[in-house]
């Protein structure tokens, strides 16, 4: 039985010393970890009982010269293992994936959808600018696919995280949204530099941009929005009536200088009403690359959005901000493991949530094969 996850990390440096110790090969360990995960390990001693007990179902694509490792040497490995490296791998596997399907947004008949964002794991501690482990990732919305990750160093911060994800992928054909931390000249380059287009709001950490677009909408309203763009939704669930109105300007003038490759700006004001009664209007700002309709940059913006549901389940389901493994690279390691889960686990058909889906592949062999199969096959 031949598993695609087997040869994501054929290639990846083993960080341990070449000894006599050195008894379990990095694939048996790095494979059994994530079928571990999406089974519902949350640490090294489920991790090792995992294997353990599913050692038959192992032996039949992992080599296993030595049987199942220990709790320790699981610990071990992945302290040492270079993070980068590691979510690099998984990330070329998920973009060829997306390469080889033409994974796009459900919803917008156009380019590929991709949102950057940062996460944190409250219970880890770690000295960067959130005082704990914080992770950048990029998802694939459409397919719900994670494209990359980096954790922000001991004395980063989110901002420059970013760059350096982005950096790593090939983002010609998308369009990729990011929230006001990402509003970054530098951050912009290197998207439209590596082929891709950006959505971006635009809040107080830039008042200069801020205002100068507020000045370019209220000349619009002065001109009564003659050449504006203008799209309205409206949803209704759960005693809550939201109203959406996007009003987008293209080729604005009057923006500062070193803002790359500038489309349009966009006024977005939600109107949300609870049980009938008005609770909240809010007006924010976006600048992008793109030159599009009303209609479609409002379903970008709004679909970036849609990352927030990864991290309600890596919260949820995952328990990602209980987690205290802190030591080394463990936490970015096993932060990645825990993404490639989601988006396997959402792969592998709608039925059930992802906690169930997860016990299922526990107890389920078949099942656990029907998941590990999810990025060599379309998704249901």
């Amino acid at each position: 039985m031949a598993l695609p996850l087997t040869s994501v990390f054929a290639d990846l440096p083993d960080p341990r010393t070449e000894t006599a110790n050195k008894i379990h090969t990095l694939t048996d360990i790095l494979t059994i970890a994530t079928c571990a995960v999406i089974a519902g390990a949350e640490g090294w001693e489920d991790i090792a009982e995992y294997g353990r007990s599913k050692e038959a179902f192992f032996r039949r694509f992992l080599e296993l010269k030595n049987g199942v490792p220990s709790h320790d040497t699981f610990y071990r490995v992945f302290t040492k293992l270079d993070p980068d490296a590691f979510a690099d791998r998984f990330a070329r596997w998920t973009a060829e994936v997306c390469e080889a399907t033409g994974l796009t947004r459900p919803d917008i008949d156009g380019p590929t959808h991709v949102a950057v964002d940062g996460k944190s794991a409250r219970r880890s501690a770690k000295p960067t600018f959130s005082g704990c482990l914080h992770l950048v990732e990029v998802w694939d919305i459409g397919s719900n696919l994670i494209l990359g990750q980096r954790s922000v160093p001991e004395g980063g911060h989110e901002i420059t995280t970013f760059r350096d994800v982005l950096a790593t992928l090939d983002l010609t054909g998308a369009v990729v949204t990011l929230d006001a931390a990402g509003c970054q000249t530098e951050t912009l380059e290197v998207i439209r530099a590596r082929g891709g287009e950006y959505v971006v709001c635009v809040k107080g950490n830039q008042p200069t941009l801020r205002d100068a677009i507020a000045g370019v909408f209220d000349r619009a309203g002065e001109a009564e929005f003659a050449g504006c763009d203008g799209h309205t939704s409206v949803t209704d669930a759960h005693g809550r009536h939201e109203e959406r109105n996007v009003t987008v300007v293209h080729d604005p003038d009057g923006l500062p200088a070193g803002w790359a490759g500038v489309g349009s700006v966009a006024l977005v004001c939600r109107d949300r009403q609870v049980k009938g009664k008005a609770n909240e209007s809010t007006a924010h700002y976006y600048l992008s690359s793109l030159r599009v309709g009303a209609a479609e940059l409002a379903g970008y913006i709004r679909g970036h959005w849609h990352i927030e549901s990864m991290h309600w389940v890596l919260d949820v389901a995952f328990r990602e901000d209980e987690s205290r493994t802190r030591v080394g690279h463990a936490g970015a390691n096993l932060g990645m493991i825990r993404r490639v889960a989601v988006s396997l686990l959402k792969r592998a058909g709608k039925k059930g949530s992802i906690h169930t889906r997860r016990l299922r592949a526990g107890w389920d062999d078949q099942y656990m094969a029907q998941v590990l199969q999810g990025l060599s096959t379309h998704s249901a």
